[in-house]
């Protein structure tokens, strides 16, 4: 995992999941560390609707893997407002291009403050020295 995996223009959970201010809305996916230990994806599952109410830290859906399957957590929380339509058909753009075509689900946030917890990218990036060992 290299360091110029972590994009500086989002921020990270611990979870593995990256969340990036798109105007009002919050664009929500995983992040190449994710990708790098899940391999292949073969199944993005998002449980959640557009019109439906998220909370941060809460399963919105699951993705499987050649290796496993994983649950999805929403990084802040806000009412979906779009979701990737595209990964039902093609999951792996997840493998291709995580940060931008892969994308999963965007949200209205509800509180703006609960960013303020997830992890600054130089922060994300020194938490994948211990999660990588």
């Amino acid at each position: 995992m290299q360091s110029d995996d972590v994009k500086k223009d989002r921020k990270y959970t611990k979870d593995h999941e990256w969340a990036r201010r798109d105007g009002e809305a919050v664009k929500v996916g995983i992040t190449a560390f994710a990708v790098d230990q899940l391999g292949d994806i073969t199944l993005v599952n998002i449980d959640a609707k557009v019109g439906d109410v998220l909370t941060a830290g809460k399963a919105f859906g699951t993705i499987e893997s050649v290796k496993t399957l994983s649950d999805l957590f929403a990084p802040v929380s806000g009412k979906v407002t779009a979701i990737n339509a595209a990964l039902e058909s093609a999951p792996e753009l997840i493998n291709e291009d995580c940060y931008e075509k892969g994308w999963m689900i965007e949200l209205a946030p509800s509180d703006l403050g609960e960013a303020a917890s997830l992890l600054e990218p130089d922060a994300y990036a020194e938490f994948l020295k211990t999660a990588a060992h």
